[in-house]
């Protein structure tokens, strides 16, 4: 089971003098990771490092921001991907405070800080969703769209040639219902496509 978070969190860490701010929030793409990124450089204007951990479909990354290699961005995804999460944008912004930590002692400060962040986190259950294509008839189409809307479908896309291609996604566990519906409202006049 993958979990989503239902909203922002932030916490606080001190450690041998250096502040770490765990911060994880929902996220939907890597443009809204990278806006969310920026503005905290601008919230937080002189911290030494904001190192930070993107998992999202197809558009994951990591950046350890001039922390040694490993030694931040890494435990940060360790903690996420231990809790199954999705849509996750997980940052520690770190202000140095004149200790060395060591590499170990990094290693623990930034896992803690996404770790302590998740304790104050109300996580969602997401359930798995499927992309499907169908054809039909013009005449069709909006009664597609219709059965599409009442099952919780989403249109991703419309082609048109000698017939209408939808694509749609949607629950998993909704398809063969979603199917029968479609097949009976449209009397039988519905192919479901291959996805190139």
């Amino acid at each position: 089971m993958t979990f989503a978070l239902a909203q922002a969190v932030e916490v606080e860490l001190d450690i041998r003098k250096s502040r770490f701010i765990g911060i994880v929030m929902p996220i939907a793409s890597r443009d809204a990771a990278m806006r969310e990124l920026e503005a905290l450089k601008r919230r937080f204007p002189n911290a030494t490092h904001y190192c930070w951990v993107l998992l999202c479909e197809g558009a994951s990354g990591f950046d350890d921001d001039g922390e040694p290699g490993g030694t931040a961005a890494k435990p940060m995804y360790n903690v996420l991907m231990h809790k199954d999460l999705a849509n996750v944008f997980a940052v520690v912004v770190r202000y140095y405070g004149g200790i060395k930590l060591g590499a170990g002692g990094l290693t623990r400060a930034y896992g803690q800080a996404v770790s302590e962040a998740l304790k104050l986190a109300t996580l969602t259950a997401v359930e798995p969703t499927v992309e499907v294509a169908y054809r039909c008839a013009f005449s069709h189409e909006a009664a597609l769209r219709r059965v599409a809307e009442r099952h919780g479908a989403e249109v991703l896309d419309a082609a048109y040639s000698d017939a209408v291609t939808l694509r749609l996604r949607l629950k998993a566990r909704d398809v063969d219902a979603f199917e029968s519906a479609a097949t009976e409202t449209l009397s039988g006049g519905l192919t479901r496509l291959p996805l190139a």
